[in-house]
């Protein structure tokens, strides 16, 4: 199939693009197009106006800022990949990439567009959840800040205001020798996630759970962080016993149901998945004994 008719801009900087979007009405942005052209060729996205970012350097790039890493929103994922400053820093985010479409997706696909997509199966978005990163956005009433949690709304839905766009994302470091763990589980590999889990667990030097962060994927309208079972193992040595009953909280999820799954069986698959994420991320944690 072909797009519908739209009004295509090609911006030079974040300050034109943000113009634009202030001044036309049904405009869209294109970063990396792996999904937004898919919406278009299907007929499901309409924008009268198309607003490509891809010439807008200043989006682009990965840097270390303190104790966060930054990286612009027109970032590919493939050069996240291969940035050794994301792999020493972030490898939650590394481990996630490696389920994200095929390497030809992901020299074209960009953070920022999977975080304004916000499908709901999306391994970026979840990642940002577990990492409590923060999103920078542009707008023409200036620049503000926002952490995930506030601007993931609902299903495929932000909190960014008509006339804004995202600039970047900032993602904390944790600590060294954190444990941590991305599983997924899709039909087939490059495929949507059926269930994806991220864990990370940083300990204190008597091998207690300093911080513990569990997040769901693909099982509801946005990434669900399971803020009960973090609370199990806050504080606490973990031992077998211990994860299973985090992971079993999975029970209780209200999850999505499709005419390929059904919600009993993402459940299911939630809480085998949990508890194994758990076990890889304690496993590779330097528990300071």
């Amino acid at each position: 199939m072909k797009p519908p008719d739209f009004l295509y801009y090609d911006p030079q900087s974040v300050a034109e693009a943000v113009g634009l979007l202030a001044s036309l009405e049904n405009a869209r942005l294109l970063a990396g197009g792996q999904s937004l052209m898919a919406l278009l060729n299907m007929r499901y996205a309409f924008p009268d106006h198309l607003i490509d970012l891809n010439r807008i350097d200043a989006l682009a790039g990965i840097t270390r800022e303190g104790d966060e890493i930054r990286i612009g929103a027109m970032t590919r994922q493939r050069d996240i990949e291969d940035s050794a400053l994301v792999r020493d820093g972030l490898p939650l985010l590394i481990e996630a990439l490696s389920h994200v479409g095929h390497r030809q997706t992901r020299n074209r696909g960009t953070i920022g567009g999977s975080l304004c997509h916000l499908d709901p199966a999306a391994e970026q978005v979840a990642v940002a959840n577990n990492l409590d990163a923060v999103v920078e956005i542009a707008g023409i009433r200036g620049e503000r800040r926002m952490p995930v949690a506030e601007f993931t709304v609902g299903f495929m839905t932000t909190a960014l205001e008509p006339d804004e766009m995202v600039t970047a994302v900032r993602f904390p470091i944790l600590p060294k020798g954190h444990g941590f763990s991305f599983m997924e589980l899709a039909r087939r590999h490059g495929d949507f996630a059926i269930v994806s889990v991220a864990a990370t667990l940083v300990y204190d030097g008597a091998g207690k759970v300093e911080r513990a962060a569990v997040t769901l994927s693909g099982v509801d309208a946005v990434p669900l962080r399971m803020v009960e079972a973090e609370a199990m193992l806050a504080g606490r040595v973990p031992d077998e016993a211990l994860v299973h009953q985090a992971a079993r909280t999975a029970a209780g999820i209200e999850a999505l149901e499709d005419a390929m799954v059904p919600s009993w069986y993402r459940r299911q698959v939630a809480e085998t998945m949990m508890r194994r994420a758990l076990v890889a991320a304690d496993a590779r944690a330097n528990k300071g004994h």
